[in-house]
């Protein structure tokens, strides 16, 4: 008999022993003993399985399932909202600039539309990291409220930023990649984060591997706040789960313009929510070299108006429109997640392993997300800037003379 067989006659068994020991009650003499001896048979039924069944979980294969349930559970790519919101610090390595002979051009694009709360902490992540060759393009839709204003008020540290409507983030990266030249390209979205030394670390890492087309990294998840609420530390690359779920933190992702050439030098504005996926796919498709790198570069912002958290209904048609063009018929989500079980435990390893390695760092500093000179609203809506209090970085000051 099955485990699962016998587990469910165990709860039978013991369902129907406790509605007779709450009759035993009302029963004397001859009814009553009849009545006990019924829950002994009972008892001594339930026992016997309950003996096989321990002695099963005991077996090898089964221990080695029950653990492998268990990482299972533990996987945290895919989850949001992990701990609870603590204060954002990295170890102190994080913030060395060391960068290659020669420099590569890097350029960024930021595509925005409304999110004037958080673009200001966005822009200051990316040229607070003060990399000597950066093109930074801001590229709006036509947002109505304070971006605007932060826009101005940045204007001089920006490479370029236009404020015109468009049709999604698919036309406005297109847009504003058209008016960049630089070696490597990202973007980044307008509530997302660089973290410290990013920029220079993806510098080194493609002058070390020139034959290396694609990179990303892993993440950091903040709230609202700019807290930590958690991480996504990912494997080793594995083709087998790119065609089948995007996993890659967007914000960590950088490739060279020579694959961004080879595939047409655009994003596909068909597609709303699943453009990088759609482009990564279509770099597979032209052979790039994918590397996955083992180190924090971005910070995911966790809130309720994301295009993330709105939008998901949508990004399930465009996941299954993309793997219905990989694989010639309809993929759904759940036999995609049911082949990449194994990516998922590797997964659990890795998040485990980069835990070890943060706490075996002995000395952290805070990430800063605000800069010097931010612009804010006053209570009343009337635009300012804000004068900060705190004593300002060699970092911040540099961005500041700048």
């Amino acid at each position: 008999m099955r485990p699962r067989d016998q587990r469910r006659i165990v709860d039978l068994v013991w369902q129907q022993r406790m509605r007779l020991e709450a009759l035993r009650a009302g029963f004397d003499g001859r009814e009553g003993e009849q009545i006990d001896r019924a829950m002994w048979r009972m008892w001594e039924v339930e026992d016997s399985f309950q003996s096989d069944l321990r002695k099963w979980h005991r077996r090898p294969h089964v221990l080695a399932s029950r653990v492998r349930d268990r990482l299972e559970e533990l996987r945290r790519i895919g989850a949001f909202a992990q701990t609870q919101p603590t204060q954002l610090q990295l170890p102190v390595r994080y913030w060395r600039a060391d960068l290659p002979d020669p420099v590569p051009s890097i350029s960024i694009v930021t595509p925005s539309y409304g999110q004037g709360r958080y673009i200001e902490r966005t822009i200051f992540s990316v040229i607070g990291q003060q990399y000597p060759r950066l093109e930074y393009v801001v590229q709006d839709g036509g947002s109505r409220d304070e971006t605007l204003d932060v826009l101005r008020h940045h204007g001089p540290e920006i490479t370029s930023w236009e404020s015109t409507p468009d049709d999604g983030m698919g036309e406005a990266l297109n847009t504003g990649f058209s008016r960049t030249s630089g070696d490597i390209m990202a973007y980044i979205n307008t509530d997302d984060l660089l973290l410290p030394g990013s920029l220079a670390y993806v510098a080194r890492y493609f002058a070390a591997h020139p034959e290396v087309d694609v990179i990303y990294g892993d993440r950091v998840l903040i709230d609202s706040h700019g807290r930590k609420i958690g991480m996504w530390v990912l494997p080793r690359h594995h083709d087998d789960a790119l065609i089948l779920r995007n996993f890659v933190p967007q914000e960590t992702l950088f490739w060279r313009r020579r694959i961004w050439d080879a595939v047409g030098g655009r994003f596909d504005t068909t597609f709303k929510f699943a453009v990088e996926w759609d482009l990564m796919l279509r770099f597979r498709e032209q052979g790039a070299k994918f590397a996955h790198v083992p180190r924090l570069l971005g910070a995911f912002r966790v809130h309720s108006a994301q295009k993330t958290q709105r939008q998901e209904a949508l990004g399930d048609q465009e996941s299954n429109r993309l793997r219905r063009r990989l694989h010639g018929r309809h993929v759904s989500t759940e036999e995609a997640d049911t082949r990449v079980t194994s990516y998922r435990r590797r997964h659990v390893r890795a998040h485990f392993r980069q835990r070890l390695l943060d706490r075996l760092a002995l000395a952290h500093r805070e990430v800063r997300m605000v800069p010097p000179n931010a612009w804010v609203r006053t209570p009343q809506g009337q635009a300012r800037e804000a004068v900060t209090t705190s004593k300002p970085t060699r970092q911040s000051k540099a961005a500041s003379e700048r």
